[in-house]
């Protein structure tokens, strides 16, 4: 399942009396893990910054106003996202301006149907507390202490980690499924292959060894998953034979 996490920083607080996007950053994530694949951009609003922005984001009209318009980074943002799910923090703020952006370009908006906002799942499972980015970041005890100020990618990073915890993904991860590996090692499609084995590491000797002390582990003992493998694959080392002496 491939999912985006993002965020965006703008002019101001609202869309439809003219305040701009100047930032998005994005984070991929697949089966609820970050592949290391991000989109960042900063974007001229083809307007001002108001001093109040600025402080939150320290991105200023001068910075700003050589970046793209949005009208030129739109298809690399949405060939970024595709059809991904979309997860945000306080999701119908950033959603907003999105569309405000692309209803500009006459281009299609983004469904509700494809977004997760973090603030609502953080209120289910933490109701009353607060549920900033920050806070959220000192309970999972996630590392903020480069957030100085608001920047979309770095808040989408962190985003990122708070939504693995939220979601209890961290330790599904973590899970042994017998099953599973057990399909995942024989489904090699798509998998690269070196281009020449490694060097053999193990005597004969030690490889029967390994044998002995699996079978005493019983007929479903993960390691049997394994046994095919060394078998057919693994070429051995014959057992060294101790130096005559004057050799």
């Amino acid at each position: 399942m491939r999912e985006i996490v993002f965020d965006t920083e703008t002019t101001g607080l609202d869309p439809l009396s003219g305040d701009r996007l100047v930032e998005i950053g994005c984070v991929e994530l697949e089966n609820r893990w970050p592949t290391g694949r991000t989109f960042h951009t900063y974007i001229n609003p083809e307007r001002e910054v108001p001093q109040g922005a600025v402080e939150i984001h320290g991105l200023t009209t001068e910075f700003l106003r050589d970046k793209p318009r949005f009208a030129e980074v739109a298809d690399g943002f949405l060939e970024f996202v595709a059809d991904a799910h979309l997860v945000a923090h306080n999701a119908s703020f950033d959603l907003g301006f999105l569309d405000a952006e692309l209803r500009r370009l006459g281009r299609p908006l983004i469904g509700r149907e494809r977004v997760v906002d973090t603030v609502m799942l953080a209120r289910r499972k933490f109701p009353g507390a607060s549920n900033t980015l920050d806070a959220l970041c000192t309970r999972f005890g996630i590392d903020n202490s480069n957030r100085i100020k608001h920047g979309a990618l770095l808040d989408a990073e962190l985003l990122a980690e708070v939504y693995v915890e939220l979601v209890g993904a961290r330790q599904a991860n973590l899970v042994l499924d017998v099953a599973r590996t057990a399909t995942l090692r024989r489904d090699t499609a798509g998998v690269r292959t070196r281009p020449a084995p490694l060097p053999p590491r193990l005597t004969s000797t030690e490889v029967e060894a390994h044998h002995a002390f699996v079978a005493t582990l019983g007929e479903h003992a993960i390691w049997r998953l394994y046994e095919e493998d060394l078998s057919d694959t693994t070429t051995v080392v014959p057992a060294a034979t101790p130096e005559k002496k004057g050799d």
